[in-house]
């Protein structure tokens, strides 16, 4: 059996393709990113092979990460998911494991939380999902799961965020529910 890295490496075809779709995606959404210079994210691409492969899972998913901004301190950039709807890849998804496990019948694939780490992105907080939706009109047939706070996830409920008649809204569904128009939007530091 393969090990964790073996199994996240790319081909060196895999990942020129990558990086060529994601310098014509970051290319055309030049708002996005104002001010970042593609050959040093490209750079800093090159050397997180692991970080590449997990873009790579969000692209195969669906998700067309982009670049939507820098971390001054960390030199860090930041993917968000920027696909016009929530990822087809991604959906069908209760909240975590803990809701997974509770159902008895009905069960779906996977859990938001569990597919996430399997990537190695986080899914978007309340915070970066509004920050997402500044940059464009997303989820406007589709919602999306997002992190959803100890507290509230603790009283057996979870968040997810869309955008209808002109507006951004977080709303709220027990854990384990799932749906076909709701999948998660992830984040990936590199």
């Amino acid at each position: 059996m393969k090990d964790a890295k073996q199994r996240k490496g790319l081909s060196p075809a895999q990942r020129e393709e990558l990086l060529g779709d994601f310098k014509n995606r970051f290319e055309k959404n030049m708002s996005r990113h104002p001010g970042l210079e593609w050959a040093k994210i490209k750079a800093r691409l090159e050397a997180n092979p692991e970080k590449l492969w997990s873009l790579g899972e969000m692209e195969k998913t669906g998700g067309e990460p982009d670049v939507v901004g820098h971390d001054q301190k960390t030199g860090e950039y930041v993917f968000f998911d920027c696909s016009a709807e929530s990822p087809k890849g991604r959906t069908s998804f209760c909240y975590d494991r803990e809701a997974l496990d509770s159902r008895k019948e009905h069960k779906p694939k996977n859990s938001v939380v569990d597919m996430a780490a399997d990537m190695g992105i986080e899914p978007l907080t309340e915070e970066q999902y509004f920050d997402l939706q500044k940059l464009g009109e997303f989820d406007t047939k589709t919602s999306s799961w997002v992190k959803t706070p100890a507290d509230i996830r603790k009283l057996g409920g979870a968040l997810y965020g869309d955008r209808r008649y002109g507006r951004v809204f977080v709303g709220h569904n027990g854990a384990q529910s799932y749906y076909n128009g709701r999948g998660f939007r992830g984040s990936l530091k590199i």
